[in-house]
């Protein structure tokens, strides 16, 4: 499968999707997090023991790991990364499927492209760096070694023109 693609200086990035297990528990335990502190101050007030500050401490703590467990599955499943590139910026912006994480824009005159590995060792596995002056970059989507650098021989030539 094909991770990238590289059209009209649009760059998108995909995530491989973890396993479906891994993918349906992730969602099932944030769902988890939302839904049972909610339950269970609703069943507190129902049989007469009263509402206590507690519950929405608990609440708030478990809605925000709910979310950021919803965010990790999101991003295992639709993840993906869109690098616009312009005459003197690069805007990157982190798409969740269904949610988007702010554009970042960064002045970059002429970029240059790295490959960098990630992950462990055997599994061939590196990510994209762009990089000019002192600033930087860095792609979170773990692509095989082999696709960057078609990649990054793309980013080149597109430089060049």
């Amino acid at each position: 499968m094909k991770q990238y693609n590289y059209e009209n200086n649009i760059l998108n990035l995909k995530v491989k999707k973890s396993p479906f297990l891994v993918r349906l528990v992730m969602f099932l335990f944030s769902f988890s997090f939302f839904v049972f502190p909610i339950f269970g101050a609703i069943f507190s007030v129902v049989l007469g023991f009263g509402l206590h500050i507690g519950f929405f401490i608990g609440i708030g703590i478990f809605s925000l790991l709910g979310f950021y467990l919803l965010r990790m599955s999101l991003w295992n499943t639709y993840g993906e990364e869109n690098i616009s590139f312009f005459e003197d910026k690069i805007i990157y912006e982190a798409n969740y499927g269904w949610f988007k994480d702010g554009k970042r824009e960064t002045v970059i005159s002429n970029p240059n492209f790295y490959a960098v590995p990630a992950g462990y060792e055997e599994d061939k596995e590196g990510v994209l760096i762009i990089t000019s002056d002192d600033i930087q970059v860095e792609s979170v989507v773990k692509m095989p070694i082999l696709q960057l650098e078609e990649l990054l021989l793309k980013l080149n030539e597109s430089k060049e023109l």
